[in-house]
């Protein structure tokens, strides 16, 4: 496990943000379209505004994908299945069958003789059909029966057989496995066409053999089983099918299939300036495009990778200098400089899966660019969301061969996206971003729809999709960021509403056990999210910090005045070096608590460092009565910090030590609240407390004035009932 140290060092190094960002750059770079497909996208319909396209080499006009796929599948189903006729099958069968013929003939002898039955497993040969062929072979030794039809008789007719169906051929596969009627039989470097039901298949030369032997042999069914099964173990197909030779039929069948339906000569008019896209002129422009990229070679390939490497590099770096100059705090974590790139490849990556599809369905409304603006902003702000949208539209764009129409409509999808989830309350506010991505997509839609002179059923098709991408991307969203939070330990602004709900256990312990604590919380609370939205710190985050800023109070509570409802302060009757630690104790008690209930770190900090490095000064004053001169050492009755070093955990000092004096106050009016704010913020700017803080003397100001103007509401004069005397008694009221 990595010291925290070294993880700062991690979180912070240049040497890993460059590695982040070439790694994210190379992955973009190799998902770009080729060469053909850099310059601008063209749409059939729409106008060439440039100059005259002139051909600067011949090239052929390729056909049109769909089409030249359709004709190769037509091609391929004509194809038939190229067999290989072997000529020595027969001579070997007969070999092969004389050699177990006699085998057969003196097992059965010798069973005849000793009466010992032999393996049957051994003669490949049934029990039933085995005492069959003993019965012919006692046919064969009998004198009596000399002239009758024996076993011999069998394997001369067993002979014939294999004559008769080489001679027409025996295929490897039954007929109903072969695709066409006809088959191309390849003997030598020839081949010939036949029908496939001129040769014998394994059902049809059974049923030859059985009906040979019944013709010529026994009409006994059993025999003509038993000798069926025996002479059917020799036959071997002799026209056996070729995957080999069938491929190269299939290939040279593509072969002949043309990929183009014309040519354009050097120096001829492609396309005229102001002409309309025709679905033929497409042909050309693409099929020139192709040509181009063919003619390059090796140099030209690897001088357009640099142009792709530096066209990424230029959109990518807008962005970084936005976060350099404006969002410092993500510039310098390499944990959310890592979060946004894989939210750029995440769409980069379904950008180049989308244009892998061969569809004419427009699947380009399925590239979810509005889940990445929603993520940054519901992650980071708004202005990162926008930022991150523009990059990301501009890449995708670029993924799809510089689609100007596309990175239009999608930064504006994504733009209304990042809008909606801007200002996120909760995390069903996610889907009422569908209606401003729906919007902002088939406002593009009309516009540029109209320019091209799409008809009604185009446009109606392209809202049909962008409606899909409109409901998918909440959803998506939604799903994603429970996973980002969880992944990469981030804070988003839809936890911390989650965390101000007084329901959950700390908050809920806090207010039954320190209901002082509570309420003090609860009031500064208010007091630092008014004052944040003012200096542009994140209101939210404020708040909950302020809510849980005393959750360590909640395991020893009557030890803070504020919790002791009987007026029994016990700091009046123990030393002041055992208040100070008890006072101490919340801050400690306070981070065990939070991290045994998983806060997130941002909320953690909001307890040690509201206190900072301050001096407990109540009770060091009273030390210095209490103890001997000289034997009171400041620093023990300090707080042991950090000192607040972001603006809201600032506020959280500032607001801790100005609502809790105003409240002790007698009798307060403007004057005096005024007062109290501009010198305790000014004790600890003396102090230095704030020297660690991002907070200019500007903010400084606003914050005073934001807390004047909530403390002055809070604690205003109020009209003092009749008899009011008498009610803060314990006198009964006379009427």
């Amino acid at each position: 496990m990595i010291s925290k140290e070294e993880y700062t060092i991690l979180k912070t190094s240049k040497r890993i943000k460059v590695v982040i960002a070439f790694v994210l750059i190379i992955l973009i770079v190799l998902m770009f379209p080729k060469g053909e497909a850099l310059e601008s996208e063209v749409n059939i319909g729409s106008i060439w505004i440039q100059d005259d396209l002139i051909a600067s080499i011949p090239f052929e006009i390729l056909k049109d994908k769909k089409l030249y796929e359709s004709e190769k599948r037509d091609v391929l189903g004509n194809v038939l299945s190229v067999f290989v006729k072997e000529n020595f099958i027969n001579q070997k069968v007969l070999d092969s069958a004389k050699f177990y013929n006699k085998f057969l003939a003196n097992t059965i002898d010798e069973d005849l003789i000793n009466g010992i039955k032999p393996k049957f497993n051994k003669l490949g040969i049934s029990n039933t059909d085995y005492s069959i062929l003993k019965n012919l072979r006692k046919v064969d030794n009998s004198l009596a029966l000399r002239n009758n039809k024996g076993l011999n008789y069998l394997f001369g007719i067993a002979v014939d057989i294999f004559d008769k169906v080489y001679q027409r051929g025996l295929l490897n596969l039954e007929y109903n496995r072969i695709k066409f009627d006809s088959i191309d039989v390849r003997e030598g470097k020839f081949e010939i066409t036949s029908p496939k039901n001129k040769f014998f298949d394994n059902n049809t030369v059974r049923s030859f053999v059985s009906a040979y032997i019944k013709n010529n042999f026994s009409n006994n069914e059993q025999i003509i089983d038993a000798g069926t099964n025996y002479i059917i173990k020799f036959l071997v197909p002799n026209i056996n099918y070729s995957e080999k030779y069938t491929e190269n039929a299939r290939q040279t069948a593509i072969g002949k299939v043309s990929k183009n339906i014309g040519i354009v000569n050097e120096n001829e008019r492609i396309v005229a300036k102001h002409d309309r896209i025709s679905p033929d002129i497409k042909l050309k422009i693409d099929s020139y495009r192709v040509a181009r990229a063919e003619e390059i070679g090796f140099w030209g390939n690897a001088t357009q990778m640099v142009g792709k490497f530096l066209h990424v590099v230029i959109i990518l770096t807008l962005f970084v200098i936005y976060l350099f100059l404006f969002r410092k705090k993500i510039f310098n974590d390499n944990k959310k400089l890592l979060l946004i790139s894989i939210v750029i490849l995440f769409i980069s990556f379904i950008t180049f899966i989308i244009r892998q599809l061969d569809v004419t369905a427009p699947v380009e409304y399925l590239i979810f660019i509005p889940v990445g603006s929603m993520l940054l902003t519901i992650i980071f702000d708004s202005r990162v969301g926008f930022y991150g949208t523009v990059v990301i539209a501009l890449i995708a764009g670029g993924l799809r061969g510089n689609d100007y129409i596309f990175t239009v409509m999608n930064i504006l999808a994504g733009g209304l996206g990042a809008y909606t989830v801007r200002d996120i309350k909760n995390r069903t506010q996610i889907y009422r971003s569908f209606y401003f991505i729906a919007a902002a997509y088939l406002l593009g839609i009309i516009a540029f729809g109209l320019e091209r002179f799409d008809s009604y059923d185009v446009l109606l098709m392209n809202a049909l999709f962008a409606g899909s991408n409109a409901i998918i991307s909440p959803a998506l969203t939604f799903g994603l960021i429970i996973f980002i939070e969880r992944t990469f330990k981030i804070t988003t602004d839809l936890t911390l509403l989650e965390m101000t709900e007084f329901n959950s256990p700390l908050l809920k312990g806090l207010a039954q056990s320190a209901p002082g604590t509570f309420t003090h919380s609860i009031s500064i609370g208010s007091l630092v999210e008014n004052a944040a939205s003012m200096i542009g710190a994140n209101p939210i985050l404020a708040r909950v910090g302020a809510y849980y800023h005393d959750i360590g109070k909640f395991i020893d509570p009557e030890s803070f005045v504020e919790n002791q409802l009987n007026n029994e302060n016990i700091h009046e009757t123990i030393e002041p070096k055992k208040s100070v630690e008890l006072i101490l104790k919340h801050v400690s008690n306070g981070i065990e608590l939070a991290k045994k209930n998983n806060l997130p770190s941002e909320i953690i900090d909001f307890i040690p460092m509201h206190h900072g490095t301050m001096v407990i000064s109540y009770f060091y004053e009273k030390a210095k009565n209490y103890y001997p001169e000289g034997t009171v050492n400041v620093e023990d009755y300090r707080y042991k910090g950090p000192k607040p070093n972001t603006k809201e955990t600032s506020l959280l000092m500032m607001a801790d030590a100005c609502e809790s004096a105003v409240r002790a106050m007698n009798e307060p009016d403007s004057k005096k609240i005024e007062n109290m704010i501009n010198n305790l913020i000014d004790q600890r700017l003396d102090d230095g407390q704030l020297d660690e803080s991002p907070l200019t003397i500007m903010d400084i100001k606003i914050i005073k004035e934001s807390f004047l103007n909530i403390l002055v509401s809070q604690h205003h004069k109020r009209i003092r009932y009749p008899k009011q005397e008498e009610l803060e008694s314990n006198t009964k009221v006379q009427n």
